[in-house]
């Protein structure tokens, strides 16, 4: 009888424990990311891309990973471009909070092709990126891999201010497992003029066996600089 008892107490650690380390993922946390994206014309075929995501596990809280990131763009048509850039991107990949001694590092180069066009009043933009990501865990093991991603970005404009905006973006390791994640999103964006946009949307971010719900706020800020430029030259 007494082994009888036992069986239903051992059912229920086991149970309470996969419950537990199902929630120490934060899968079922409202996460946030936090975006600044800048493009600054300084020549006719030449921008330079600037980026920095704050991300958490939770909202508001729980650092997750901070991506800083640039580039430099070779506009080779109006609406083509083609970027070779770097990015440095610290992680804690561990849904307990801590003081970040312990985040794992990567530095990332990265390769894409841009193009846009119009499809009626939504505007398409595709970007597909080649990585080589350079990762060192937060015991020190290094580890080099190389992944593609896709982003097909539809956005449609409701007045001159006022937009809307969706894309998935699909990431493809050149190594085992070949699927790495998918990233669909939906938003609504607001034009303040041709320079600064603001964006409020949300991600559902999948990979395999785990999925993250993520509020997202962004800015867009472009600059040019190419009158000032020639200004200062017949100056």
């Amino acid at each position: 009888m007494k082994r009888i008892r036992v069986i239903p107490f051992i059912i229920c650690i086991v149970l309470c424990h996969s419950h537990l380390m199902a929630q120490e993922t934060g899968e079922e946390k409202l996460g946030s990311w936090f975006m600044y994206f800048g493009t600054h014309r300084i020549s006719e075929p030449l921008s330079i891309h600037t980026e920095v995501q704050y991300r958490t596990y939770e909202f508001g809280s729980n650092f997750n990973q901070l991506l800083l990131r640039t580039g430099l763009n070779y506009h080779f048509q109006e609406n083509a471009m083609a970027t070779i850039g770097y990015g440095n991107i610290p992680s804690d990949v561990t849904y307990t909070d801590f003081s970040g001694e312990k985040n794992s590092k990567e530095h990332r180069i990265y390769e894409q092709l841009a193009f846009s066009n119009h499809l009626g009043k939504v505007s398409l933009s595709h970007r597909y990126r080649l990585e080589q990501r350079f990762l060192e865990s937060s015991t020190g093991e290094k580890d080099t891999q190389h992944r593609m991603r896709y982003l097909l970005r539809l956005t449609y404009p409701l007045n001159q201010n006022w937009f809307l905006t969706t894309y998935d973006e699909i990431f493809i390791n050149l190594q085992e497992p070949l699927f790495g994640q998918n990233r669909l999103y939906a938003a609504i964006g607001y034009k303040f003029n041709s320079a600064i946009a603001l964006e409020m949307g949300y991600l559902k971010n999948h990979f395999t066996g785990i999925n993250y719900d993520r509020f997202q706020l962004g800015i867009w800020w472009n600059t040019d600089w190419r009158n000032k430029n020639s200004q200062n030259k017949n100056g």
